[in-house]
């Protein structure tokens, strides 16, 4: 079984390039079929570090699908995801970022990646993220950056 990390992650750039593909699940077993043995956190990595997203088809269901472009750094990435954040709310202990179905995972990915001082981390469910402020910072100035940058209003 082939398990170098570089393969398997263009296999399924060229899987998603060339099959519509639905589910992890789905994707896992494609990749099965060509020697690449991998777990569902695997993927779920593979899957965010490659930009991959699901996108909404008009006939319906979702599919993953691949940016066209490479993603920008930081925090210009994070403006780029604008589209797919709801909201942005915040209490005395977190801030709550709600998505669309989905794209929790990816924005989320994004946030880590952008290192912001204020944020300590973040934890993706399907459309939500909880993201813990770093010690010391106020959620109610993390939640208003985090609008800013997601183009949300306030910060921007």
């Amino acid at each position: 079984m082939r398990d170098m990390k570089s393969g398997r992650q263009e296999a399924i750039r060229r899987l998603l390039r060339t099959r519509t593909v639905s589910t992890q699940e789905e994707l896992g077993e494609l990749l099965a079929r060509e020697g690449y043995d991998v777990t569902q956190a695997t993927l779920s990595r593979d899957l965010a570090s490659l930009g991959a997203m699901r996108v909404s088809l008009p006939s319906g269901g979702t599919v993953y699908a691949l940016e066209t472009a490479p993603p920008p750094p930081g925090e210009e990435r994070l403006a780029s995801l604008g589209e797919l954040v709801l909201e942005v709310d915040d209490n005395e202990l977190l801030v709550v970022v709600r998505t669309r179905p989905g794209a929790a995972g990816a924005v989320a990915l994004a946030l880590d990646n952008a290192r912001l001082p204020d944020v300590l981390g973040s934890l993706a469910g399907d459309d939500t993220i909880f993201v813990a402020p770093a010690r010391g910072r106020p959620t109610r100035a993390l939640g208003k950056r985090l609008k800013g940058l997601f183009g949300k209003g306030e910060g921007s």
